[in-house]
């Protein structure tokens, strides 16, 4: 099984893409709809926003997939394609990235659906659910498996599950959105979720999506404080709330600030940065030249 930081050998610094979702939406995609429709039926749309990123230094593209579960496809009625749609997410992710020297994260997000005792989802069913994803996502090539924007662990155990039985020679990374009191909705801490994922062998653990870039770095030095030798940390903050500004919702933080933000989550000891919702190929840019700037000694 090859690691993450086998897999990022000699690369100055590790940056990963941007929204997927807000940039589906500024390019048509109605609220509520399912993007993962378009990997086949507009997949020039999700190849452009692929490159878009890639041109501004991304060294890791996520699939479109994060709602790729049977259970969360079963709400736009097209459940039974779940391995057609996650194979075609990947295989647009995988052309690009073969093109611009990118590695590929294939996403699993949550399955909407609660764990027993809380919920009616047994645990062996959520490892089936999401190795019925991996499967499709295999099929097209992706080089590592991203579990992302997770709250519950047991769901996240049954995720690591999934891949180590799907794809056992693909390293794993997790991230989880701590987004009440620095906690997820199912009350984990940050050092409780670094804890327990790197004792079940996952190669990174970090923080997606959130409240915003002040929230984010407390949460990344609680990462820092918690890890293991040996553990990768992530970090991936929206780029700040959204604000309703006529009759859409815009993003409040600038490419500028997001920039200044990856600068203090290298310091603090993060090693795979990226953005989540509202960020955009331009704050990829910014944050690219700002960490490029650092590794060459120009800042």
């Amino acid at each position: 099984m090859s690691s993450l930081a086998e897999l990022f050998a000699g690369r100055n610094h590790l940056l990963f893409d941007g929204g997927m979702g807000t940039s589906l939406q500024e390019r048509g995609l109605e609220g509520g709809g399912c993007g993962e429709l378009w990997n086949v039926e507009r997949a020039d749309v999700i190849q452009t926003i692929h490159a878009e990123y890639a041109e501004a230094g991304a060294d890791i593209l996520t699939t479109n997939t994060f709602g790729g579960t049977r259970p969360r496809l079963d709400m736009h009625g097209v459940g039974d394609r779940v391995a057609e749609l996650n194979r075609a997410g990947a295989a647009v992710a995988a052309g690009v990235a073969q093109l611009h020297g990118c590695l590929v994260a294939g996403g699993l997000g949550p399955t909407g659906e609660l764990l027993a005792p809380l919920g009616t989802l047994e645990p062996h069913e959520a490892v089936g659910l999401f190795s019925e994803q991996l499967n499709g996502l295999a099929a097209a090539g992706i080089d590592f498996v991203l579990i992302e924007t997770m709250s519950d662990l047991g769901e996240v155990q049954a995720a690591v599950e999934a891949a180590r039985s799907v794809v056992p020679d693909l390293p794993v990374a997790v991230t989880l959105s701590f987004d009440t009191n620095l906690r997820t909705m199912m009350g984990v801490t940050p050092a409780a979720a670094v804890t327990a994922l790197a004792a079940a062998g996952v190669d990174a653990v970090g923080a997606n999506c959130g409240r915003g870039l002040d929230e984010l770095e407390a949460i990344a030095a609680q990462l820092v404080d918690a890890r293991p030798e040996g553990l990768l940390l992530v970090a991936q903050s929206n780029a700040g709330l959204p604000q309703l500004v006529g009759d859409r919702f815009e993003y409040d933080v600038p490419p500028s600030a997001l920039a200044e933000h990856a600068l203090r989550l290298r310091a603090l000891g993060i090693d795979l940065i990226g953005a989540c919702c509202g960020s955009t190929p331009a704050h990829t840019a910014a944050m690219h030249m700002a960490l490029a700037q650092v590794s060459s000694g120009l800042r």
